[in-house]
């Protein structure tokens, strides 16, 4: 008999799972109230790691199936509630493997109440040879909400021959209080030209959006500055519509990224909390 944790796609097997997490404030703290974790998803207690904010709760996301596979449809609702404040993290970089011609999705919703702050910063895909994903992601901000988005990509070709992944497709949408769209970004990449689209000496690729006033948010010369002197040529500008900030990275490897998805997550944190966050190790 088939586990149930398998459907059937085109004559072959697949997941398609959704994990929902929220985060209340109650206590002088935010806490996990809403926790549905089926595999391959996996998380941690959250932690609270930093003094001088005890109310931001950060919390590991895992996958206990070692990567994405063909046909996948892996979907996470998370939702930090009005006042309360949240970061949640990868523990470590997520292989995408081979998927033939039954291509995989991953699904974000991130929902941000009013006065809260919510931080989403992942380690890189890392796509191997003939992977095909599509990663959606979609932030819906409350009146005077604060987000961080942070995530990056690199190729791997565990054989050494050079062989590109198959193709990247990946796009972000960001609503304001009212519902209004304030910033869409699309882009599909085929994996023979990632390499040359980067350009000579860079293998991997960040993106990061700090989403909230001018005046909560770090100054785009100094982040710069601050991801240049961790290994990763960036830049910084102004998000369409008020949004915040967005910014861009290339590197020479996806270590690199991990490193700067983390310095756009301090300074972020520094800029909207007024704290230098504790690091999160991993």
């Amino acid at each position: 008999m088939k586990p149930a944790l398998y459907g059937e796609y085109s004559g072959a097997a697949f997941r398609e799972r959704r994990a929902e997490l929220a985060f209340a404030q109650g206590g002088g703290r935010s806490a996990l109230v809403r926790q549905v974790t089926p595999y391959p998803f996996h998380v941690t207690r959250p932690f609270a790691l930093d003094a001088a904010r005890p109310d931001l709760a950060t919390l590991y996301l895992q996958s206990a199936s070692g990567g994405i596979y063909r046909g996948d449809r892996l979907e996470l609702d998370l939702a930090v509630r009005p006042g309360a404040a949240a970061h949640v993290t990868s523990q470590a970089a997520t292989v995408v493997h081979h998927t033939g011609a039954q291509r995989a999705r991953q699904i974000t919703r991130l929902s941000v109440a009013e006065g809260a702050f919510a931080a989403l910063t992942l380690d890189p895909l890392i796509l191997f040879p003939g992977a095909e994903l599509t990663v959606e992601t979609s932030v819906h901000l409350g009146p005077g909400a604060l987000a961080i988005l942070a995530e990056g990509v690199a190729a791997h070709d565990f054989s050494g021959a050079g062989r590109p992944f198959g193709e990247l497709c990946a796009e972000t949408s960001v609503f304001g209080p009212d519902g209004e769209l304030l910033l869409a970004d699309r882009s599909t990449v085929p994996g023979a030209e990632f390499a040359e689209l980067l350009g000579p000496g860079m293998a991997a690729y960040g993106s990061a959006l700090l989403l909230g006033p001018e005046g909560r948010l770090p100054d785009p010369a100094a982040l710069e500055a601050a991801l240049d002197a961790v290994g990763c040529l960036a830049a910084a500008c102004p998000a369409p519509n008020g949004a915040g900030l967005s910014v861009r990275m290339i590197a020479p490897n996806g270590g690199r990224i991990v490193t700067g998805v983390e310095t756009v997550f301090a300074l972020g944190a520094e800029a909207m909390l007024g704290i230098s966050p504790a690091r999160r190790r991993k």
